[in-house]
C-alpha cells in the first residue's frame, strides 16, 4: 500500500492533537468495522472556526486525515466549515489508497459532529448539516468515484 508524502508528513507529525477546554463544539464518530474512532473539538468564535484539535485512535490514515481535516477547518467560516467534505481532505492529503478511503469519510463525518453539536448548543440552524451517525459503518460502503 503506497501512502503520499503528505499522508505520511501528517502520520508522523500531525497537527492539532489533543483537546479544546470549554470547546464551542465536539463531535464523535467511530467506524465498528475497522474500530476506528475520532474526536473533533472545535473553538467557533463569531461565526468562525479559530481553533480545531482532535484525538483519534486508529490507523496512520486515520490519525493523517484528522490531522489535515483540522488544519482545512481552522479560519473558515461555519458555512465554510459545513462544506468540506471527505473529497477535500483526501486531495489535501495528495490521495489515499482505495481501502483507507473510509479514514477521510470518518473526518468529514467527526468535523460535522462537532459543528452539530455546536448548532445545539447555541440553538441554531446550520445550512447543509445532517444530524451525525454514531457509526460510520453502518451506512455506507466505499463512495463512487465520479
Amino acid at each position: 500500500m503506497q501512502y503520499s508524502e503528505k499522508v505520511m508528513d501528517h502520520f508522523m507529525n500531525p497537527r492539532n492533537v489533543g483537546e479544546i477546554k470549554d470547546a464551542s463544539g465536539v463531535g464523535t464518530v467511530g467506524n465498528a468495522k475497522c474500530g476506528d474512532i475520532m474526536k473533533v473539538y472545535l473553538k467557533i468564535e463569531n461565526g468562525v472556526v479559530e481553533d480545531a484539535k482532535f484525538k483519534t485512535f486508529g490507523c496512520g490514515a486515520a490519525v493523517a486525515t484528522s490531522s489535515m481535516a483540522t488544519e482545512l477547518i481552522k479560519g473558515k467560516t461555519i458555512e465554510e466549515a459545513v462544506k468540506i467534505t471527505n473529497k477535500a481532505v483526501m486531495e489535501a492529503l495528495d490521495g489515499l489508497p482505495p481501502v483507507k478511503v473510509h479514514c477521510s469519510c470518518l473526518a468529514e463525518e467527526a468535523l460535522h459532529a462537532a459543528l452539530w453539536d455546536y448548532a445545539q448548543k447555541n440553538g441554531i440552524v446550520i445550512e447543509g448539516l445532517k444530524e451525525p451517525k454514531e457509526d460510520i459503518g453502518d451506512h455506507e460502503e466505499v463512495p463512487e468515484e465520479d
